[in-house]
């Protein structure tokens, strides 16, 4: 009888039509969260005109989505080792699509919130059960890459939510950008049908006749035996599979690292949030038109695609710590330099950079995250820093906008966005890479070796 390590078969495996399928469907998805996250923000002038509420009330609307993918990234992460990840994505494209809907039905700033709030859930859950997903399908030399070319989606979803919001709002009110994200929910059938399952969560549950079918996949040229028996190697002490609890992220050696994931997530989201919400209005209080200012978020944007995808193929070719130091120097130096007066094309230059380095690098820690933590823990791990990182995102708007109301010169509120990524890329230093998915006996012998 063969025992046949189907993790293994999918490293070593060639690009092929499965992997297009799995790629096509986890991007697809994080294009409908990004499209989600943004709707609010796009729609935000005109809600506060309708509903007659001040800037600090909508700045609380806006967040309760944030808070909920905050408790999203933590609950429902955890949930994907333990039902599956494809109930788990499709439970969450359930929970945003439906919610953001209702949301649309709000005729109250607290309706509103809690309908966001809700939605934030499927939002936040969705990120570490695809990345995850995606991370555990690819083959080895591309993991980065399709990682960060599934990730591009979100910078695609928050275009087309800018782009559909100037044409319906117009037409047909603010709310009719809400009533387009129910669209999803027709896709759930697919996504439960065509997404293969977690190969972790089918080896813990013996189904082997699942598993066969997918080596099949993952390797055409391999004729499965009656007899063969597919696993997927332990990462965990003593061969025991690990239970997706929060202990397991901090066992092993470990917590340094961790913690450092952490710091990271929370520095990077708080950037990325600091410039999509205040960008515009700093850029329009220096003097530039409302048109310029959301041309200038459209340029973060596709920065943010070009850093993911860039960025991907850089960690893929050489070691991604590295990549993302580089990336988080670029953030500083950018962000910077924004606050000071320059040519247009230059300007442009700079949002793209910004773009590259904050957006698209978010992408690339959430990859190095995937392969920094075994298979059995990987979504709880992505998911745990990911909510962590959350807490950054609902922090920078108000944060900033506090800054912003002091009315300090233009540099020093681009100067403060800067800090993040200076400790950041000190975070991401001090991540051991040795600790890295490594398997029982790797670990003892790591250990021994220190210890000598």
């Amino acid at each position: 009888m063969r025992q046949i390590d189907i993790h293994k078969l999918a490293d070593d495996a060639r690009f092929s039509k499965f992997h297009a399928g799995v790629l096509f469907w986890c991007a697809l998805v994080i294009i409908f969260d990004g499209y989600d996250l943004a709707v609010a923000g796009i729609a935000l002038p005109s809600i506060m005109q309708e509903l007659k509420v001040p800037a600090t009330q909508a700045g609380v609307m806006v967040s309760s989505a944030l808070f909920g993918a905050m408790c999203g990234a933590v609950l429902l992460g955890t949930m994907a080792d333990r039902i599956g990840r494809r109930r788990t994505i499709a439970l969450c494209v359930a929970l945003f699509s439906i919610f953001t809907a209702l949301a649309g039905m709000a005729n109250d700033p607290v309706t509103f919130s809690a309908a966001r709030f809700v939605a934030g859930l499927g939002i936040g859950g969705v990120m570490p059960a695809v990345v995850a997903h995606m991370q555990e399908y690819s083959p080895r030399r591309l993991k980065t890459t399709l990682v960060t070319l599934m990730f591009s989606g979100y910078s695609v979803g928050g275009m087309i939510a800018a782009v559909l919001g100037k044409g319906l709002i117009a037409s047909y009110g603010w709310q009719a950008v809400f009533y387009a994200a129910a669209a999803p929910i027709a896709v759930i059938p697919f996504l439960l049908a065509l997404l293969p399952e977690s190969m972790a969560y089918l080896a813990k549950r013996n189904r082997q006749a699942q598993l066969a079918s997918i080596a099949a996949r993952l390797s055409p040229g391999m004729v499965p035996r009656v007899n063969d028996s597919f696993v997927v190697a332990s990462s965990t002490p003593g061969g025991k599979s690990a239970s997706g609890s929060m202990g397991t992220l901090l066992a092993d050696g470990r917590a340094q690292s961790t913690c450092m994931f952490w710091i990271t997530f929370f520095m990077c989201l708080f950037m990325v949030y600091a410039l999509s919400s205040w960008l515009a209005k700093l850029m329009a209080g220096a003097g530039y038109s409302l048109g310029s200012a959301l041309t200038f978020v459209l340029v973060l944007n596709i920065g943010g695609m070009i850093g993911a995808i860039g960025g991907g193929m850089l960690a893929d070719r050489f070691k991604i710590r590295n990549v993302l130091i580089g990336m988080f120097a670029l953030a500083a130096m950018s962000i910077s330099l924004l606050g000071f007066k320059s040519p247009t094309p230059v300007l442009y230059l700079l949002l793209c950079a910004a773009g590259a380095s904050t957006i698209g690098t978010q992408i690339v820690v959430y990859a190095y995250a995937g392969q920094f933590y075994p298979m059995e823990i990987r979504a709880t791990g992505i998911g745990v820093a990911s909510g962590v990182g959350r807490v950054g995102a609902i922090a920078a708007p108000v944060i900033i906008g506090t800054v912003v109301g002091l009315s300090l010169p233009l540099h020093q509120n681009f100067m403060l966005m800067a800090i993040p990524a200076v400790v950041a890329m000190c975070a991401v230093s001090m991540i051991d890479r040795r600790r890295a998915a490594l398997p029982a006996v790797h670990t003892t012998e790591l250990q021994s070796t220190e210890a000598h």
